[in-house]
């Protein structure tokens, strides 16, 4: 491993890619950043472009309008790259998803969770997850961002 990819892995640059739902996560993925939980102190800075990011938070479900702008976004970052999915609707689609049980479809907007659009890497179950959960997440992502 050279000194680049050693300190990538050490300090990652995470970016939030909302795909669309009813922003709980968002609030949640935000409290990561609170003096409370502090994930900077870690090494883990939160940009604002996917360009600079290693690690992509994706939150929401994907609709049919939204899967080339998310793969779009996924394309214009920098290899090696990590995917978290945040939350049920990035991890299945959620309640936007039509049916019960193993009938469940996709409806005339919502195509599913994030994975039917881009790669995942690690999926964080939760509505909304806790800052916890969130945090495990991404050293999860570190961890796969590592062997990559």
């Amino acid at each position: 491993m050279g000194l680049l990819s050693w300190a990538r892995s050490k300090s990652p640059w995470v970016a939030v890619l909302h795909c669309g739902g009813c922003n709980c996560c968002d609030i949640e993925a935000l409290a990561v950043l609170t003096p409370r939980f502090d994930v900077e102190r870690f090494g883990i800075l939160w940009k604002q472009n996917p360009r600079h990011a290693d690690v992509l938070v994706a939150i929401g479900c994907v609709t049919k309008h939204s899967k080339v702008f998310v793969k779009r976004i996924y394309d214009q970052m920098l290899e090696p790259k990590a995917v978290i999915a945040l939350g049920s609707c990035a991890c299945t689609g959620g309640v936007y998803m039509e049916g019960r049980g193993d009938n469940i479809e996709e409806t005339h907007t919502v195509i599913g969770g994030v994975d039917k659009a881009m790669p995942v890497d690690v999926f964080i179950p939760g509505c909304p997850p806790k800052p916890e959960a969130i945090i495990h997440g991404v050293v999860m992502a570190l961890e796969k961002f590592k062997a990559k």
